[in-house]
């Protein structure tokens, strides 16, 4: 039943009981899924691509 409820809020069980705080975008998670569906070398080059943005836009801030 906390399953249903979670799901027709539409939020995570772990943030419907309130274990994190950190409320996962459906858009998000929807494309780390297809994700997880790649080849292993394509995953790979999608994470070395994440990783340099993110690494950019950390320094960016910093700066």
């Amino acid at each position: 039943m906390v399953t249903q409820l979670a799901e027709a809020l539409e939020v995570s069980l772990d943030y419907l009981v309130g274990s994190t705080d950190i409320l996962l975008d459906k858009n998000i998670v929807a494309k780390i899924l297809d994700i997880q569906k790649l080849k292993e070398n394509d995953r790979q080059h999608v994470f070395a691509l994440l990783d340099a943005f993110l690494k950019q836009t950390k320094l960016q801030s910093i700066l």
